[in-house]
């Protein structure tokens, strides 16, 4: 038994252990290996050499003293210099091609490098020369983060990346792995759970970290407008209010290759309100407006929600209930976020599944120290996401602050989740998440407004907001009449800019214009009124002034003609008129909805 060895035998499909002894000759060894691999007697060579050098021949007398050899089978195209994978990194050739964000291949062709100026009292040097003191920092540098105003606690995505692809490999083998708790599919060597389970399919046991970069930097909305009329909701009505973020990613120059969440407009989908609750619903237009958003040049980049409770209506404040005390974010807020992030995920070059975290951003709308309304951002980790997405994170009842890790059932094999923290004497300590604090998983982003405020869409007038009946405001004609017949300015172009009014000739029932309004949505994105001018020349808007002509709208005292390009109609009695509860258009003479049998007032 002292003469017996165990050869390695690589090859493209796996790696084999053959027993073999030291006078065995060359020929049975290669029947070994053809019977272990099932190749036939002339199908493959084998090497004592990665690169295919050294081969084992079957007119050897005896083999070497080698205990690895590398099988390729003869009708193999991996070439004499290619590699086999027999290690865990993954070189970036492998990778799938990936078409990523604008924003993302813009910042992947900057330098990055942080250039800083000659330091007079330390640098010795004359004005061509570097030195310690001047030379120009990496992006992803933390003492530079650090020493900044305000100090910045995550670098950015891109200067992670900087820092992964970076040293003398420059990433070739930089590969971002995404978080899976599920079991692997495909081990049969045992019954699946929960009468088995091997190291092979089990889930890597998860300890949480505080994630050290983020993929958005900055969230901007372009101005107050945008916010006032979102907040209007909750000032009307008391209850609470969410909505989505509409805009685009721009560079933030204030962090090393930084990337900044433009704010746009909000959309408000259908849902159900309280004051102290929100409920999505099916919104059948959601397609509808991100097929509008994606030719206006807009995306989704994040949601937005009010907390807001009044405390003295006099002078207008309200309660200060998120803080350190308290909560930033409830687990159940995380949850919904890592929901959304899972939906929008981020395309990566450097992943093997094409994707890898996310730019969708959470906005709260909550009362600040000083009791006004504040807006602050907010993503949540990767990690989160990966729990989110495989349904192993729960919210606790009673303690909005503390999530809850799944315990494995029949149903579902949930990994261990941990996080570490420190002891009444200072000792790191390693704590399972049940509960867990969901600190571990928020990522704060910086909410701010511009100085000089910017506008998307620059109508000076308010088409009524989408999903607010309760409001009273309701999207039909006799509101784009009233609309139209309020504008005072003499460009076509400034009283269609407004993203509520697109929507609505979209999405309205009578004459949806989701085939022909094209040409008008390239007016807005590029600022064009000549475009503007030509569609208003068009069929499809020549049939809408004579909709709004019917049913009236409230003439402006200070207009001969209105944005319809005729005189301004007022309502009248002898007209068709839109009922205000279902907008189904009635018969002059009627003072009562032949729909839904409502009163006209």
């Amino acid at each position: 038994m002292a003469d017996n060895i165990i050869i390695r035998v690589q090859s493209p499909d796996g790696m084999k252990k053959i027993l073999s002894t030291k006078r065995e000759t060359a020929a049975a060894f290669l029947k070994k290996v053809a019977k272990e691999f099932g190749f036939n007697s002339n199908g493959f060579s084998v090497y004592l050499n990665r690169n295919k050098t050294g081969e084992i021949l079957s007119q050897n007398k005896t083999l070497s003293m080698a205990t690895c050899c590398f099988c390729f089978p003869s009708g193999s195209s991996t070439s004499s210099g290619e590699v086999m994978d027999t290690a865990t990194p993954h070189t970036s050739s492998s990778l799938p091609s990936v078409q990523e964000d604008e924003i993302d291949q813009y910042l992947a062709k900057q330098d990055g490098k942080i250039y800083r100026n000659r330091d007079p009292q330390l640098c010795r040097h004359g004005a061509l020369g570097k030195c310690v003191h001047c030379v120009p920092l990496e992006p992803f540098d933390e003492d530079y983060l650090n020493h900044l105003d305000p100090p910045v606690k995550h670098m950015s995505f891109h200067a992670y990346l900087r820092k992964l692809t970076g040293g003398a490999d420059k990433g070739k083998f930089a590969a971002l792995e995404n978080i899976s708790c599920k079991i692997k599919s495909g081990c049969e060597g045992h019954p699946p759970w929960p009468e088995g389970i091997c190291t092979k399919c089990q889930p890597s046991a998860i300890t949480l970290n505080r994630q050290k970069y983020r993929h958005v930097d900055n969230i901007m909305f372009e101005n107050h407008t945008i916010a006032d009329r979102f907040l209007d909701f909750w000032r009307k009505t008391g209850s609470q209010r969410m909505g989505y973020l509409y805009g685009r990613y721009t560079e933030h120059k204030d962090i090393p290759l930084g990337i900044r969440a433009e704010v746009a407009a909000i959309y408000e989908p259908l849902q159900n309100a309280t004051q102290n609750s929100l409920e999505l619903l099916d919104d059948p237009k959601a397609a509808a407006v991100d097929e509008i958003a994606a030719k206006l040049g807009l995306c989704k980049v994040g949601w937005i929600f009010t907390d807001l409770l009044s405390e003295d209506t006099r002078i207008g404040t309200v309660r200060y209930t998120r803080n350190k005390d308290s909560h930033y974010l409830s687990a159940e807020e995380c949850i919904t976020a890592g929901y959304f992030q899972n939906q929008h995920s981020n395309p990566c070059r450097l992943s093997r599944d094409g994707h890898f975290g996310s730019k969708f951003v959470t906005v709260v709308a909550t009362g600040g120290p000083d009791n006004q309304v504040h807006f602050e951002g907010y993503q949540v980790s990767n990690q989160c996401m990966a729990l989110v997405r495989d349904e192993c994170l729960l919210p606790c009842k009673d303690a909005p602050e503390l999530g809850y890790a799944k315990e494995s059932s029949p149903e579902q094999y949930v990994p261990d989740v941990f996080y570490k923290d420190k002891d009444k004497f200072g000792n790191d300590v390693t704590f399972l998440a049940r509960p867990l604090p969901v600190e571990y998983l928020i990522i704060d982003i910086t909410t701010t407004f511009p100085k000089d405020p910017q506008y998307t869409f620059c109508s000076t007038q308010r088409f009524p907001i989408e999903n607010r009946d309760i409001l009273g405001e309701t999207q039909d004609f006799h509101s784009l009449a009233t609309y139209l017949s309020q504008c005072t300015s003499s460009s076509f172009l400034d009283i269609v800019s407004d993203f509520h009014l697109l929507l609505f000739l979209v999405t309205n029932e009578v004459m949806p214009l989701r085939d022909s309004i094209g040409l008008l949505l390239d007016a807005v994105k590029t600022s064009n009124e000549d475009l503007a001018q030509t569609w208003k020349k068009s069929e499809q808007w020549a049939t809408i002034e004579q909709l709004c002509s019917t049913v009236g709208g409230q003439p402006s005292s200070s207009l001969g003609y209105g944005a319809m390009g005729g005189p301004s109609v007022p309502a009248s009695s002898s007209a068709m008129w839109s009922c205000l509860h279902c907008t189904f258009m009635n018969q002059p003479g009627t003072e009562h909805c032949e729909m839904c049998s409502l009163p006209r007032s």
